[in-house]
């Protein structure tokens, strides 16, 4: 397994989990971003900047990703692209998407977008909030928890 991170608009708290999962299981990790980003010191944690543009960085994740990959994503529509790969996709607020719910979160998506292309005032996302933290970090543990330890890996 390999983690791939949409990281432009993953939130920090959210990364922190991550970095601290990838030490802790020795997963590789790549985070994929138009910006410069800062990843702690390890051997299983990396930070690869694209182009700037629209979707550079899920271009990059989906030409990347294997089937039995975690892809932490907010993006829907590379959620569903990623899962047609036959990886995981998993909301930083914890939402495991799946092939059954994803056709329906594409649609939900896509009326909203009518609706605010249309002018109305949709609001947008709550505020990220402890629960949600939780949620993403006990989602992480129990997918993680699939993955046979690795061997100890002396320094």
């Amino acid at each position: 397994m390999h983690i791939w991170v949409d990281a432009d608009a993953c939130p920090g708290v959210i990364k922190e989990i991550i970095f601290r999962a990838a030490e802790r299981k020795q997963i590789h990790t790549t985070l994929v971003a138009n910006q410069m980003l800062r990843t702690p010191p390890s051997r299983f944690i990396r930070a690869i900047q694209v182009a700037h543009g629209f979707d550079v960085a899920d271009a990059h994740i989906v030409d990347q990703v294997a089937t039995g990959d975690l892809v932490v994503t907010a993006d829907i529509p590379l959620a569903a692209l990623v899962i047609e790969r036959g990886a995981d996709a998993l909301n930083p607020r914890g939402e495991l998407y799946s092939s059954a719910t994803i056709r329906e979160r594409l649609t939900m998506r896509n009326f909203m977008e009518e609706l605010r292309s249309a002018g109305v005032e949709t609001g947008g996302p709550s505020t990220f909030s402890q629960a949600d933290r939780q949620a993403f970090a006990n989602q992480l543990d129990r997918l993680l928890a699939k993955i046979p330890a690795a061997p100890e890996v002396k320094p």
